[in-house]
C-alpha cells in the first residue's frame, strides 16, 4: 500500500515572510503550487495522504486533500499528530481549521497521549514509515523539523518532492 500514499511535511507559519498572512499573494501562490502538486499525485494514482496536523504545511495539505476528496472519493485522509491537544494555544481560525481536519480526516492517530520531548521527532518518522513518498515544502534550512523528516525520507529510500516556497519550483529525488 505504499506506493499508493504520500505523507506532507514543511514549514510553520512563522517560517515564511508572510508569517500568518494566509492572504499574502506569495502564501496563495504556494498553496495553489501544493495544491498543483498534490493534484499531479492522485493523477499517479496516490489515494492516501498522511498530515501530522501542524499549524502552516500540514494544515495547508490536509485542506487541499479534502478538497480534492470532492471530487474523488477514492482519496484518503490520515493524521498522525504528536499528542492530544496540539493546538491548544494556536489562534482561535488556526484552531477551527485544525478541528475541522479531525472531524474530516478518515483515520487519526496520536503517537503520545500528552506532549513529551521528541514527540514531534516521533511523530514525522511515523508520517515517513506510513507513505511510500513525501511532499515536502521545504526553504533549504539545514536545521529543523522539515529537513530532519526529509532527512528520514531518504534513508528509507521514499520518493521525495520538495517544493521550494519562494520560487515554487518542484524537485523529484
Amino acid at each position: 500500500m505504499l506506493e499508493n500514499s504520500c505523507a506532507f511535511t514543511g514549514h510553520r507559519p512563522h517560517k515564511f515572510p508572510w508569517r500568518y498572512n494566509e492572504v499574502d499573494e506569495r502564501c496563495v501562490a504556494l498553496k495553489a503550487a501544493l495544491m498543483e502538486q498534490t493534484t499531479r499525485l492522485t493523477r499517479a494514482k496516490i489515494t492516501d495522504f498522511y498530515s501530522g496536523g501542524a499549524d502552516g504545511v500540514d494544515c495547508w495539505a490536509a485542506m487541499i486533500v479534502l478538497e480534492l476528496r470532492k471530487k474523488n472519493p477514492a482519496l484518503r485522509l490520515h493524521c498522525i499528530l504528536p499528542h492530544e491537544g496540539q493546538a491548544d494555544k494556536w489562534s482561535d481560525s488556526a484552531q477551527e481549521r485544525y478541528q475541522f481536519i479531525l472531524k474530516e480526516a478518515d483515520s487519526i492517530e496520536y503517537v503520545g497521549h500528552a506532549y513529551y520531548d521528541g514527540c514531534m521527532i516521533d511523530r514525522n518518522h511515523r508520517l515517513v514509515e506510513a507513505a511510500g513518498s513525501l511532499l515536502a515544502v521545504y526553504n533549504g534550512e539545514r536545521r529543523g523539523g522539515t529537513a530532519a523528516t526529509i532527512r528520514y525520507a531518504r534513508k528509507l529510500g521514499r520518493r521525495i518532492v520538495i517544493l521550494d516556497p519562494m520560487s515554487l519550483e518542484s524537485v523529484v529525488e
